[in-house]
């Protein structure tokens, strides 16, 4: 019977994965709760701190992957763990937030060169004829031709600036910008967590939606097989059998369906973790319902300040806007550079002799007043806009793990609300199946008993959902869903 069915189902219940521009829920049935977007609202805090160094990730970019390896050609068993193990490694967001942090690193790099000594070498061979009548040099009985001669230098150049502020702060903001993208590939890391973990607990959320309809299925043939039954007696009309037919093959045409979203969510699931599209796999892992412990959210928002990763980035990133402010006001202080060579000069390699020049040198800008004031005021709006986008990001922060605090309380008291519901229904559809079968009364009963037992499920499977999926949004907002995922979706 249904009960029994959907009784099974608090031992695998569902979540649901990201996807582009909000969070999927299961297949069908009224929303019974919370219909935030958590993880896009996580994604657009990502994003809001990750830069623009390279090769940057966007949302869309953790929904693909890299494929790695081919189809087996065998049916593969897939855990929670596998799925994301594979998901770090081969997810397009990882990649491409991989790719800004070498970036990042290669420009940190060119602004440390020039605090450094810079040295060349070059070797030539010149081969000249000078005519002395062309320079106006004319001496009578002096062939005003003169050779041709050869030179050969070889020589080594160096130079180092001594004092430049200007580009000591340009190196100083290039290493804070790396330190910023290192974190954002870190807390990339927990994104893509989360991603995985939506993926693959969508696709048990499929699953145990496919075993509700066929437990509603199995009603319907029942219920159907009375109608039948009664018909063929003579106590009943036509009527009653078409309308059991109808119902039975409604779950019919929602089997199908069920069935056909858990494969385009296991083609989901494959395209976040790399794995070819064309392998088949099985989920070992069934996530059991739990409630969580209570949590403060004062304290959960002062553990956050020291977990997440973005808000250190964004720090980071303060710190670089400072250091091209003070960069932009010290480009009216004097430079002081040397510059020097030394190589070996002659007509032949073994007829030259060393030779050297050196020289040291202060500079200092005259007139480019409004190139320095312009410079200045764009790197303070830069300042000041760091900031002010910190300070919104901490608040935000703060706001996500409210909000998570509370869509798990009244998740929790959602799920017990429609399991009752559920077992109500259920009760309701017995004692009208009982009645229809005593002759009592018609169908009409069984039939709305039936659509308020599909609509209970529908309710109770969107409950567990959006408990699960507050549970994964806390972690992802504490920046701690690589480490402790396991910890919130089993409960602690």
């Amino acid at each position: 019977m249904l009960g029994v069915g959907l009784l099974s189902l608090s031992s695998g219940f569902p979540s649901a994965m990201a996807q582009e521009g909000g969070l999927k829920t299961p297949a069908t049935g009224p929303s019974t709760g919370p219909t935030s977007s958590p993880i896009a609202t996580a994604q657009q805090q990502l994003y809001g701190a990750s830069g623009t160094n390279g090769a940057e990730a966007t949302s869309s970019s953790f929904q693909g992957s890299v494929v790695e390896g081919k189809s087996t050609g065998s049916v593969m068993d897939l855990s929670l763990d596998e799925a994301i193990q594979r998901g770090l490694r081969n997810n397009l967001g990882i990649i491409l937030q991989s790719s800004a942090q070498k970036n990042a690193g290669g420009q940190r790099l060119e602004e440390l060169q020039a605090l450094l000594p810079t040295v060349t070498a070059a070797a030539s061979v010149q081969v000249q004829q000078v005519n002395l009548a062309a320079f106006g040099l004319k001496f009578p009985g002096l062939n005003p031709i003169v050779g041709p001669f050869q030179v050969v230098d070889f020589r080594a150049y160096l130079s180092q600036n001594l004092v430049n502020v200007s580009a000591l702060q340009n190196y100083i903001a290039a290493k804070h910008n790396f330190e910023s993208a290192k974190l954002t590939a870190a807390d990339a890391r927990n994104l893509v967590v989360l991603t995985v973990g939506n993926a693959y607990l969508l696709c048990i959320a499929d699953a145990a939606r496919i075993e509700a309809v066929n437990a509603e299925m199995a009603t319907s043939k029942v219920s159907l097989d009375q109608a039948t039954a009664a018909h063929d007696a003579g106590t009943s009309p036509k009527l009653d059998v078409l309308r059991a037919q109808v119902d039975y093959q409604n779950e019919e045409q929602r089997l199908i369906s069920t069935r056909n979203q858990l494969a385009k969510d296991k083609l989901a699931l494959a395209r976040t973790i790399g794995l070819p599209l064309d392998q088949e796999f099985r989920l070992t892992d069934q996530v059991p319902y739990a409630a969580l412990d209570h949590v403060d959210p004062t304290a959960a928002f002062e553990q956050a300040l020291k977990d997440r990763k973005d808000l250190a980035a964004s720090a980071e990133k303060v710190k670089a806007a400072r250091a091209e402010k003070t960069s932009a006001w010290a480009s009216q202080l004097p430079v002081a550079s040397f510059s020097g060579d030394y190589g070996d000069l002659g007509t032949t390699p073994g007829h030259s002799h060393g030779t050297y020049t050196a020289t040291g040198q202060v500079s200092a800008p005259i007139l480019q007043i409004a190139k320095t004031r312009g410079q200045e005021q764009v790197a303070d709006a830069q300042y000041e806009e760091a900031k002010a986008k910190l300070a919104d990001q901490v608040q935000q922060v703060n706001a996500e793990i409210r909000d998570s605090v509370l869509d798990i309380q009244a998740a929790e008291k959602l799920v017990d609300a429609t399991h009752s519901n559920v077992e109500l229904a259920n009760e309701a559809l017995s004692d009208a199946q009982q009645r229809f079968h005593a002759g009592v009364s018609d169908n009409l009963a069984v039939s709305q008993a039936q659509a308020q037992t599909e609509q209970a499920n529908d309710q109770y499977i969107s409950a567990l959902y959006q408990h699960n999926i507050a549970k994964l949004s806390l972690a992802r907002a504490l920046g701690t869903a690589q480490t402790n995922y396991k910890d919130y979706l089993g409960g602690k």
